[in-house]
């Protein structure tokens, strides 16, 4: 069998996954979308293919010789995109550790590389693929040369090439020469599309005879263009023909596919945050940690072992129970560790008749797991914490959670769960669930397990968990992060697990009925739909509202996917402004994921026994430091619209006679902009409790406060918002659907009225490169590679990122400080009130209706002073009897 060359068009590849991939970024914040799918395509040939050899072709370094040739070729071209530009770096580092050799010849693009070295390739016998989208490379197919395509995992040969454009191989370069190609800004000859050109070189085989025989061709137009741009053709055929003779003497062994460098890769992966690609490369674990434990499964056993407990000032305690959610789980056993490598497992419900009493366990353990001198580890411990709330145990004395000390250390990681740590702390593979429980129809219960088996799963969570928090604890220290850690990130671990535990009551039969609404106003659009469009058609198949849209109402196409014409909300949003249809599509979509998001799934999520939603509150998963939810996400129900704010219509108090009370921060990070760069116009304006956006509409359209209009209000606060992040023009322009050159001036305008905002964005950039990281006003790091600090220019993926963090995660520092020192009012004042909600710079509580006044000095007074600004920190306040009416105020 030929060896099979592999020869990839290193930049075309790059610019599709690019853009066909949404945007991702490291545990540092660079982009890696790119770089994923690079490292995904790559993997995919060398493991379905199995190609003998690789190559990697690339652009050559300085002036392009078609250039010489027509100055206009690729002038169409448009600048790379910043978060790609950012990537080419490591590109190149991930190709040399998959031993890829590189090749570029100067002055010659990567097509004429491929072309030479295949046309080497073939004649030393070896079957050539081309990994590429570049049509140019058409001409290049024989027998033994095919075009590959990544996204479909097809080949084209010499028959698909017919089938596709009715021509052979060596008539590629007149097709195109008459066609031209608007990519690269190869003119051809107006009037002839492949269908022309098809037809006329089936009548006369090549170019010199289309042209020879122009008075043949169909059409005056068409034989009036054949003339007249004559040598425009054959000029675009000089473009477009591929130079297979470059001076390239290359050592075919040296491109022959080999091991790669797995520990280069391994590194580099991990440092992208390409958790699937790492744990498919990591090396056999040598080092597994050996552990020993012990079961106390009988009252003998446990006497002499619990007076021993009860001496220990510090230990792991990790529940094994009957749910992943926590406030429907029971407690199947107990598992605890103070010493290295060693636990004890105390069952409490197992197959066999050895287990202990569960009630007097549990009764035993309370005044230890309360008593907040002794200190208490464990991974994830607010699920134990909640867990234990079921069974009247408050645990206090929380010291180390590997997971949230973990976060803290490396914000941006993929994973911060056991089983990650394990690896990244102590080189120690855990021993998966599934060995316990199985997968599938068959899995068991954990009650169900095994003692003996359950015993080592537990054992060894509570052993790991407690050496990885003394290494946590250590690094913490060291990069002096401890007190963010004890002073905010422990205590909020308790907060929130009261505020799960308090959860919010919520009304099915509220959201059943306006699910039934909603039911009725998507029959009357899909309608409304089929009547705009002139007939029926399936509204979920991009296929068939392509065709609607683009064939039937000839709508024009803004942007393509591999499979065709998109059909998403932005293409749908900017064709909305062109045709009704997409309005009601847009509408339909809206309400349709209302309804099955929300209104039909909330329902289900409501506690059979609380008549409430226990969403669960993240600590360890936005990089910024803000809480994320869960279970369901209540943070992202929608408000933009009507019926989205009526969704919280069905969120009420849990007593009768109360009221929710909503505190939300004003403008939190504004101020915390002013705060930091210190800019007078905007301290001036927010110690005054001026408007801050008619402040600023008032700077930039250089007029005074009142005669500020809501139209340039509402620029004035799009641009506060969004150059804070590094919005660009165009994304501004977008968002307020004004011309790109108008938005580039306000935010001209913006940066030269409010100067000390620009420099201090700037500032941000500069340092954030000089140490590798970003802090917060409470000294939480992000660590963050690849920003530019250059003034004036557009700010990449990790220019945002730097931005974003310093600023958001100073509010997410602020908010969390306050919900402490409010929990901890409520607590010491024993106020008849509850913290239920935390959603983003909002704290939600319940409290009876005459409270409420005294509830807001209370907790105004925490929320102003929770850390001090030099501009004053203001909260609203609204309350009603249920969550809509209360934003509705």
């Amino acid at each position: 069998m030929a060896d099979t060359l592999f020869l990839i068009d290193t930049y075309s590849l790059l610019f599709q996954v690019f853009h066909a991939i949404p945007t991702m970024t490291s545990p540092q914040g660079q982009p890696t979308n790119a770089l994923y799918g690079i490292t995904r395509d790559l993997q995919n040939i060398i493991r379905d293919h199995q190609p003998t050899h690789l190559i990697c072709a690339l652009e050559g370094a300085g002036p392009a010789t078609r250039n010489d040739l027509y100055p206009a070729y690729k002038a169409n071209r448009s600048e790379t995109p910043p978060d790609l530009k950012a990537q080419i770096p490591r590109l190149f580092e991930l190709i040399e550790a998959y031993n890829i050799p590189c090749i570029n010849v100067a002055g010659w693009e990567a097509d004429d590389v491929i072309a030479t070295l295949s046309r080497q390739a073939a004649a030393a016998g070896m079957d050539v693929r081309i990994v590429t989208s570049d049509k140019d490379a058409r001409q290049l197919i024989t027998p033994q040369v095919r075009l590959y395509n990544t996204r479909k995992n097809t080949f084209m040969t010499e028959k698909e090439l017919a089938d596709d454009w009715g021509i052979r191989p060596d008539q590629v370069i007149d097709f195109q020469a008459l066609v031209g190609d608007s990519v690269d800004n190869v003119p051809g000859v107006p009037l002839v599309g492949p269908k022309k050109a098809k037809i006329l070189l089936e009548q006369f085989d090549t170019l010199e005879n289309v042209l020879a025989n122009a008075d043949q061709a169909k059409g005056a137009k068409l034989q009036q263009n054949l003339k007249e741009f004559a040598e425009q053709a054959l000029l675009s055929r000089q473009l477009v023909t591929l130079n297979q003779e470059l001076p390239l003497d290359v050592d075919f062994e040296a491109a022959r596919v080999t091991e790669p460098n797995r520990e280069k890769l391994l590194e580099l992966f991990q440092e992208f945050g390409f958790r699937r690609f790492s744990e498919e490369i990591q090396p056999a674990v040598e080092n597994k940690v050996e552990q020993t434990w012990e079961i106390i499964d009988t009252p003998a056993k446990f006497e002499p072992w619990f007076k021993k407990f009860q001496e220990q000032q510090e230990f792991c305690v990790d529940l094994e129970t009957t749910s992943l959610t926590a406030l429907q789980a029971d407690i199947v056993g107990w598992a605890f560790c103070w010493e290295a490598n060693h636990g004890y497992y105390l069952p409490v419900n197992s197959p066999g008749s050895a287990h202990l009493d569960a009630d007097l366990v549990a009764s035993k353990f309370k005044p230890i797991l309360e008593d907040p001198t002794v200190s208490k580890i464990n991974q994830n411990i607010k699920y134990d914490m909640l867990v234990l709330r079921k069974i009247d145990i408050h645990l206090q004395g929380v010291s180390i959670d590997p997971m949230v000390g973990d976060y803290l250390l490396d914000a941006g990681a993929r994973s911060h769960g056991l089983d990650a740590l394990a690896m990244k702390y102590l080189n120690h593979k855990m021993i998966p669930i599934s060995d316990l429980i199985g997968k599938g129809k068959q899995q068991k219960k954990m009650f169900e397990v095994e003692v003996d088996q359950a015993a080592e799963y537990a054992a060894e969570d509570a052993t790991i968990s407690l050496q990885i928090a003394h290494r946590v604890k250590q690094e913490l220290e060291q990069e002096n992060l401890w007190d963010l850690y004890w002073d905010l990130e422990r205590p909020l671990i308790s907060v929130l697990v009261e505020m799960e535990s308090n959860g919010i009551k919520v009304l099915p039969d509220e959201l059943r009925e306006q699910s039934e609404q909603l039911k009725e106003r998507l029959f009357e659009l899909e309608i409304d739909i089929y009547k705009i469009a002139g007939q029926e058609f399936n509204i979920g198949s991009p296929k068939q509202l392509r065709e609607i849209l683009f064939d039937k109402l000839n709508l024009p196409v803004i942007k393509r996917t591999k499979t065709g014409p998109s059909t998403d909300q932005e293409v749908l949003e900017q064709l909305a402004t062109e045709h009704e249809l997409p309005a009601k599509l847009i509408e339909q979509r809206q309400l349709s994921k209302l309804k099955s998001t929300y209104l039909d799934a909330l329902p289900n999520l409501v506690h059979p026994q609380t008549g409430k939603i226990h969403a669960s509150f993240n600590q360890v998963v936005a990089a910024t430091g803000r809480l994320s939810s869960s279970d369901p996400n209540l943070q992202n129900i929608p408000v933009r619209s009507e019926e989205g704010r009526r969704i919280r219509k069905a969120f009420v108090p849990s007593e009768e006679g109360w009221a929710l009370v909503c505190f939300d921060y004003s403008q939190i990070e504004l101020r915390m902009l002013a705060h930091f760069c210190g800019d007078p116009a905007l301290m001036t304006a927010f110690s005054s409790g001026e408007d801050i956006h008619a402040t600023v509409a008032a700077e930039i359209f250089h007029t005074i406060p009142e005669e500020v209009s809501s139209d340039m209000r509402r620029v004035a606060k799009a641009v506060n918002f969004g150059v804070i992040y590094g919005q660009s023009p165009y994304g501004l322009a977008a968002a307020l659907k004004i011309p790109q050159d108008e938005a580039a001036d306000f935010i001209k305008r913006y940066f030269e009225r409010f100067a000390d905002v620009e420099e201090y964005l700037f500032s941000i950039l500069v340092e954030c490169e000089k140490q590798g990281y970003v802090s917060t006003i409470m000294g939480r790091r992000r660590i963050i590679t690849g920003v530019n600090p250059v003034r004036h220019k557009q700010r990449n993926l990790s220019d945002r990122t730097a931005i974003n963090t310093v600023i958001q995660g100073s509010a997410a520092d602020l908010i969390k400080k306050s919900m402490i020192e409010c929990s901890d009012m409520l607590k010491e004042t024993n106020f008849p009130a509850r913290l239920l909600l935390q959603i983003h710079d909002e704290l939600v509580f319940e409290t009876p209706v005459e409270k409420i006044e005294e509830l807001a000095n209370l907790v105004r007074g925490k929320m102003e002073n929770a850390i001090p600004l030099t501009v004053p920190l203001v909260v609203d306040m609204k309350s009603g009897p249920d969550w809509y009416s209360v934003e509705a105020e």
